[in-house]
This record gives C-alpha cells, structure tokens and sequence, in this order.
C-alpha cells in the first residue's frame, strides 16, 4: 500500500512541477516529463507485477491519446495547436504514474478547472459572451453553406496554459483515491 503512496505523491510532485514551471515559462522541461514514462511503469512491475505494469503502460497510451490528437490538430485561423507537447507528455506522464483509471479522472478534472479558469478570465476581461460566439460558430460552421458561415475573429481565440489546471486535476484525482483517509 506505502507503494502507491509513493507514486501518487511522485505524480502530484511532478504536476506541481510541471504547473510552476509552466506558469512562469509556458514550457513543460522535458526533463519532467521523459523519467516518468520509463520509471513508473518498471516501478509498478517490481512492485506489483506485470498487471501492475499493463495498468502503466495503458495509462500512458489512455492519458496521451487524446491530448496527441489534439497536438497535432490545427486551429481554424492558422492557429498552432490546440495542445502543446509540454502538456500531452504531463498527462502520459501522470498516466504512467496514476494508471489509466486515475489519470483519465486526473484529465477530467484538469479540464474542468481549465473551464473554469477560463471562463473566469473572460468574464473579468469581458470578452465571455463574444468568445462563446466564437465557440458556437466554431461548432456551427462546418454544417452551414459557405455564404453563411460566420467569420472567425483571431484575436479571440484564446490559448490557456494547462499547466495548473493539470496539478489541480492530479490532486483532486490523487485525493478521491485515497478519500479513505479523509472519512471521519
């Protein structure tokens, strides 16, 4: 059980990580993100076996699919890509650590408080109802004739850095699996 213990806390240190230095670079190292794709699933082999190793290995391949097709998908506008690597290595990172069940809880979560920051910082900036416009027309457009599609305007297309978003969304996923210790 201590094991665990040691790699959940490893995932949120690397999260934490990940989201300073995201913060304050808008780059996550390589260096943070490479070891743990190697370390974690040899860790959860020796110490729990080689279904210890697949639940790994699958959270590497189940945590880093969507956020690799998001990569290398390209915004409308000639925009880069909706997920940078920093972010897709993180989550294959935190997949290999937590395990495919836990890391997809982590993403969950990570996106919401990303939704959430978001939103928030539209509203402060009072841009909310016209980047939502935005969204909606993004949606909108592929089904409507080409006379009736509605141009996208670039400058409110709106990168985030998912950097603190994801630490939020490993603790919140680390702390529900071991809510028991919370139980009174």
């Amino acid at each position: 059980m201590w094991e665990l213990w040691v790699i959940h806390g490893c995932a949120v240190v690397v999260a934490g990580v990940g989201a300073g230095w995201d913060y304050k670079t808008g780059h996550i190292p390589n260096w943070l993100t490479l070891p743990p794709l190697i370390i974690a699933p040899a860790a959860y082999f020796f110490l729990g076996g080689f279904r210890s190793f697949l639940d790994s290995f699958f959270g590497i391949l189940v945590c880093g699919l969507v956020p690799l097709a998001l990569f290398y998908m390209k915004t409308p506008g000639g925009g880069g890509p909706p997920m940078h690597g920093g972010d897709v290595k993180l989550f294959a990172a935190l997949g290999a650590m937590l395990g495919w069940y836990t890391g997809i809880e982590a993403q969950f979560y990570s996106v919401f408080a990303a939704a959430i920051f978001v939103m928030a910082q539209m509203a402060w900036q009072g841009k909310l109802l016209r980047v939502l416009g935005n969204s909606a027309a993004l949606v909108i457009n592929p089904i409507l004739p080409k006379k009736r599609r509605r141009d996208i305007s670039p400058d409110l297309l709106h990168t985030v850095r998912l950097g603190v978003s994801i630490f939020i969304g490993t603790v919140f996923a680390v702390g529900l699996r071991h809510s028991y210790l919370f139980r009174m």
